[in-house]
């Protein structure tokens, strides 16, 4: 087919770090209050990434803050939304510490999704998934996702998300994975669904010397990819990778 039969989605994932601009590894030590408590800084790289999302169709978020003290009890997820112009939303919060802090994950869509659900993910609590899907039972699903530190858990976590989404054919799963390309849950995600990896050539954490790629857009192999990329855009501890997905055109993503 050429490029005319496609419809081009552009989607990024990135870990915001609850809008905390981390430069360098003693800033977890001397700057660990703004993880706690606001401070006007936050509020700026939120505005710097609502002008950087800008551009795409569909975003995934997480270390989100859906509204505490540290964040000014400002919902993060629906600020972006507002300001990157994006008309749908959902987030999806997962560890609720009081009035300190409330961890989500979140979706930023300018296509309606036909359906939206949340799950929590085996292992402690915290840690929590988003499935959206476009389109009909043949249509496309999109999980974004924050998985544990843990080896132990990420491998009962991707077991999880691979049997959420093994009836679907045109699937994209994305988030911080906390592991590797060749980590032994990315290789067990890969063979137990039809997903593939879209490109692991350049690290995403930390974001001032990125080493290790642990956040991923995985995509069916029924779809193509293009402009697979890591962002240098350093607002946060990690950095953000986008994609170009082509889908084909009679895949209606609005029925």
């Amino acid at each position: 087919m050429e490029q005319k039969d496609y419809q081009r989605l552009r989607l990024l994932s990135y870990n915001i770090q609850a809008g905390v601009d981390t430069k360098k590894y003693h800033h977890y030590l001397t700057q660990g209050w703004k993880h706690v408590l606001p401070h006007r800084e936050r509020q700026v790289n939120l505005d710097l990434i609502a002008n950087m999302i800008r551009p795409f169709d569909i975003v995934g978020l997480q270390e989100v803050d859906s509204g505490s003290l540290r964040s000014g009890f400002l919902d993060q997820t629906a600020y972006l939304a507002h300001c990157a112009q994006f008309p749908f939303w959902f987030e999806q919060t997962n560890r609720k510490i009081g009035k300190l802090a409330q961890h989500s994950n979140g979706l930023l869509s300018r296509m309606k999704p036909t359906q939206v659900n949340e799950y929590k993910l085996p292992g402690l609590p915290g840690r929590g998934v988003i499935m959206c899907r476009y389109g009909g039972s043949e249509g496309l699903s999109i999980c974004i996702m924050h998985l544990a530190l843990g080896r132990r858990a990420r491998l009962r976590q991707v077991q999880f998300v691979s049997e959420l989404i093994s009836d679907q054919r045109h699937a994209i799963v994305m988030g911080d994975m906390n592991c590797s390309c060749e980590s032994d849950e990315m290789q067990l995600l890969v063979k137990n669904t039809n997903l593939r990896q879209s490109g692991c050539g350049s690290g995403t954490f930390p974001s001032w010397r990125p080493m290790r790629r642990i956040d991923h857009i995985l995509v069916s192999d029924s779809l193509l990819v293009e402009n697979a990329r890591v962002l240098d855009y350093p607002m946060s501890d990690h950095l953000p990778i986008g994609i170009d997905v082509l889908i084909p055109k009679e895949l209606d993503l609005a029925a």
